[in-house]
């Protein structure tokens, strides 16, 4: 099996960085988190002209037609940068969508970017819980799914309940999500202007990161008619993501921090040439290589080997979110006092990495995946 980028990777890769480069992002994040909330960029627009918000959608439909190991590339690139771009909460609503025969009239729209998607996020059933469950609000008891009622004439249901913390919902024109239908997973989507949709902007650690309290009071949505491992795959693909964008901000944390011990002299030596220094450098090195290694099968076994794609979307997924704390802390930590600064990047990457390892179910919650995946397949 040959992993490597193809010379189209590489350049959708390069293209991505190039075209976020013309932002001041990470100053951005600064500023945001020093109350000017205008301070950020709107980079939907950045994204629509490379094509980003089409990338899962097939061409037939005005997409790209790319795999998810392709949004995992551009993802990677939002990262390094902490670019605010709200393709998270809208590729994984897009392939579902693609899915249902039936959502065909969303996707031109979407593949576009003249209308934005978000996933409402549902975690499959598991060895630890037997049921669908949603992200709480506050404590750590996981919610229950919101529920479909009784589909009508015209092939509509009215969906009650709640998403907490759904990435990219402030703003979308679409939420793309998973109720329960006599206690049965089936695929909704809905208007985000809808009656009975609110959807309530929060903020916590890191401001670049767009987040929605969603609650639904008897929406009407459309009942998508795609199967139930589609509805999975979307968990695992926003897991996949979810990683991808945490090893690129784990890149850009071990190149500033490499930079600086080597220009950084203590006692007439370059800091970086004590072993403290260089064995914490080379373990974020060995996570990060660990971390990219699993997320390039991940994207491979999405179409490739879909039967493995839960446990290799969740073991990077484990890994990414424990590479990128560990690389934050390391930032900090090699800096020494400059580095838990105001003035410097770290305290902001260390944010990201909170909050990255908390959203869409967990580090641990990944982690437990996999133990209950090997378990599974040992037994």
């Amino acid at each position: 099996m040959n992993l490597a980028l193809s010379d189209e990777q590489v350049f959708l890769r390069e293209a991505a960085r190039g075209a976020l480069s013309r932002f001041k992002t990470v100053e951005a994040a600064r500023e945001a988190l020093d109350g000017h909330a205008d301070a950020l960029p709107d980079l939907w627009p950045t994204a629509c002209e490379a094509g980003w918000p089409g990338l899962l959608i097939d061409e037939a439909h005005g997409g790209a037609g790319l795999e998810a190991f392709d949004a995992m590339l551009v993802l990677g690139e939002c990262g390094r940068v902490l670019a605010g771009v709200p393709l998270l909460g809208h590729l994984p609503a897009t392939a579902m969508l693609s899915d249902s025969p039936g959502a065909a009239g969303f996707l031109a729209d979407l593949a576009s970017g003249e209308r934005r998607a978000a996933y409402l996020p549902a975690q499959p059933p598991d060895d630890v819980r037997e049921r669908w469950s949603t992200d709480p609000a506050k404590g750590f008891q996981r919610g229950s799914l919101p529920t479909a009622g009784a589909a009508g004439e015209d092939g509509r249901v009215s969906v009650a309940g709640s998403f907490a913390f759904v990435p990219d919902a402030p703003g979308a024109n679409v939420l793309a999500g998973v109720a329960l239908q006599d206690e049965q997973p089936i695929g909704v989507a809905i208007l985000a202007d809808a009656p009975g949709v609110s959807v309530e902007p929060v903020t916590r650690y890191d401001a670049t990161r767009s987040l929605g309290h969603v609650t639904l009071e008897h929406a009407p949505a459309v009942m998508l008619d795609c199967p139930e491992e589609s509805l999975i795959s979307a968990w695992h693909l926003v897991q996949a993501l979810i990683a991808a964008e945490s090893l690129g901000s784990v890149e850009t944390a071990l190149e500033v921090t490499v930079a600086y011990a080597k220009e950084r002299h203590t006692f007439g030596r370059a800091i970086g040439s004590y072993q403290a220094v260089k064995h914490a450098l080379t373990e974020v090195l060995r996570q990060l290589e660990n971390g990219r290694s699993l997320l390039y099968y991940a994207g491979w076994a999405r179409t490739g080997a879909p039967n493995e794609f839960a446990l290799a979307a969740s073991a990077a997924r484990s890994v990414a979110g424990r590479a990128l704390d560990d690389a934050a802390r390391t930032m900090i930590s090699v800096h020494g006092g400059i580095g838990a600064t105001w003035e410097h990047d770290a305290p902001l990457y260390f944010r990201r990495a909170q909050l990255s390892r908390r959203l869409l179910g967990g580090t641990a919650g990944a982690t437990d995946r996999v133990a209950g995946e090997l378990m599974a397949q040992a037994a």
